[in-house]
């Protein structure tokens, strides 16, 4: 029987894991979900035993993502930045590859995020033998994004992170909330989401997505002009494009592809004007 504690279900197993001293890791991008996630593990699990952890995308994520995730991290949970090792870009790693990934081929995650995140989290584990081994990964996905989320299993052992003596379970602790009640958590609490969302976009993951909406991207490149000639330079010279949908990024949002020189910290002002 399943509890619900602090407007999440907690699995009994989860429980114990806690309560026997498990290390519970929250990954974090900055967004609306994995903060509301964080309020509210944060209020079930002693401090000693949480960690954010987050993989930073450098320039294709948004300015001040880094500075949002420190500002609302609640006292004595430290933050540890899983960064790709290879020196290699997101987007250097598409060009080298002659294609942008897709909703079925995500290597941009497993490459970008989930091994680097999974890589420190053993590292953490390995310097700290008072945690048993023991680990909680709490995901901030909920069922009320896409069919495909609301399938996911909230509590599942992970096979391929329990291994060499560790004891490994992906936790969805946010899974049955919905969006309005995520803003409420966060409002609750005293914070603010992330500023990208008061500018336009309705969820926040690399500023040019595979699973971003029309809306929002036409809303990014209004934002990160530059950013955006570079995608558009980029589908150009690769012969394949951002969107599942094979329509090209200035087909798409219809917003021209070239470096706008107007920019200020809503955008470029002449995109803005024109839409």
């Amino acid at each position: 029987m399943t509890r619900r504690h602090s407007g999440i279900h907690v699995p009994p197993e989860c429980r114990e894991m806690i309560r026997a001293g498990a290390l519970v890791a929250i990954s974090t991008s900055g967004g609306k979900d994995s903060q509301a996630m964080t309020i509210l593990l944060s209020r079930i699990v002693p401090r000693d035993q949480l960690v954010a952890v987050h993989a930073p995308l450098e320039d294709v994520e948004w300015p001040g993502t880094l500075e949002h995730i420190e500002a609302t991290l609640p006292d004595g949970v430290p933050l540890i930045l899983a960064r790709v090792t290879s020196g290699k870009t997101l987007l250097d790693s598409i060009e080298e590859r002659g294609r942008f990934p897709s909703p079925r081929v995500r290597w941009c995650t497993s490459s970008t995020k989930r091994g680097p995140i999974e890589r420190e989290l053993r590292r953490l584990l390995k310097a700290h033998p008072r945690f048993g081994g023991r680990i909680v990964s709490a995901i901030g996905m909920r069922a009320g994004e896409s069919p495909a989320r609301a399938r996911k299993t909230p509590w599942k052992f992970s096979e391929r992170n329990s291994r060499a003596g560790r004891t490994c379970f992906d936790w969805l602790p946010i899974h049955d909330l919905t969006e309005g009640q995520v803003f409420d958590v966060i409002r609750d609490a005293g914070q603010a989401p992330h500023p990208a969302y008061a500018m336009g976009m309705s969820r926040l993951s690399c500023v040019f997505c595979i699973m971003a909406s029309r809306a929002d991207l036409r809303t990014a490149a209004r934002l990160r002009p530059q950013l955006y000639a570079r995608y558009c330079a980029l589908e150009r010279r690769i012969g394949h494009t951002l969107s599942p949908s094979r329509v090209p990024l200035p087909d798409l949002t219809g917003v021209p592809a070239r470096l706008c020189s107007d920019v200020g910290p809503q955008g470029c002002r002449r995109c803005a004007a024109r839409n």
